[in-house]
């Protein structure tokens, strides 16, 4: 299954728009998110990819707002 949408984190007194891609199964595998369902995700800010899992870490989260709407993705999906 795949889910899309944005997720707004609140920084600095403004809203960072975070769009997110996310496939996900019904089951854990060795190849999700620490062995969860979510095996594809990518989260842009700005039209810049600012993290990427595709079986594996392609790109981790280094910001904080990445790193929130990260969080829920985890918390929603896997």
């Amino acid at each position: 299954m795949t889910a899309r949408g944005t997720i707004g984190i609140p920084q600095d007194g403004k809203m960072t728009v975070c769009h997110y891609w996310v496939k996900y199964f019904d089951e854990g595998s060795e190849f999700g998110i620490d062995g969860g369902r979510i095996s594809k995700l990518s989260i842009k800010i700005d039209g810049k990819i600012t993290c990427c899992y595709d079986r594996g870490w392609d790109e981790e989260p280094e910001d904080d707002a990445t790193g929130a709407a990260l969080a829920i993705l985890i918390r929603e999906y896997n």
